[in-house]
């Protein structure tokens, strides 16, 4: 059977990128990353998306509890070669993925989204179909 070219190569990213989160969670939760960036704020990791070739890795964070992401993002990047280091040790991989850290955008599209629904035309509308912002639509049954 031919091999697929480009594109993601089914469930294996989607697995090695789950792997590497749960590790790098768990590195976050011990307090093993010690860089005065991240003064103590607990970080959150929502998403690890890896390429097809699994070289590179482009892992999604939060600040628990919100705030300011661009010291901690600072602070990831200089701790990068050690959390690399810990990937190694905790995850088989022929080659430790390359990582590049994000702040994790979709709480603030659901916010937005959120924010939209509340809106005095949407709320109209959505009454009018036996619904209200804060319930769950009925199916009329």
């Amino acid at each position: 059977m031919p091999r697929k070219t480009g594109g993601s190569s089914g469930q294996r990213p989607f697995r090695v990128g789950e792997a590497l989160r749960h590790v790098l969670a768990e590195v976050f939760e011990k307090g093993e990353v010690r860089d005065p960036g991240l003064g103590g704020l607990p970080v959150t990791v929502t998403e690890v998306r890896m390429d097809a070739a699994l070289r590179h890795a482009t892992v999604f964070i939060l600040p628990f509890g919100g705030g300011d992401v661009g010291p901690v993002l600072a602070a990831l990047e200089r701790a990068r070669p050690f959390l690399r280091r810990r990937l190694a040790e905790a995850v088989r991989l022929k080659h430790v993925p390359d990582l590049v850290f994000r702040a994790d955008p979709s709480f603030d599209a659901a916010a937005h989204v959120d924010s939209l629904l509340r809106t005095p035309d949407v709320s109209r509308d959505l009454v009018g179909t036996g619904g209200d912002p804060g319930s769950e639509p009925t199916d009329g049954t």
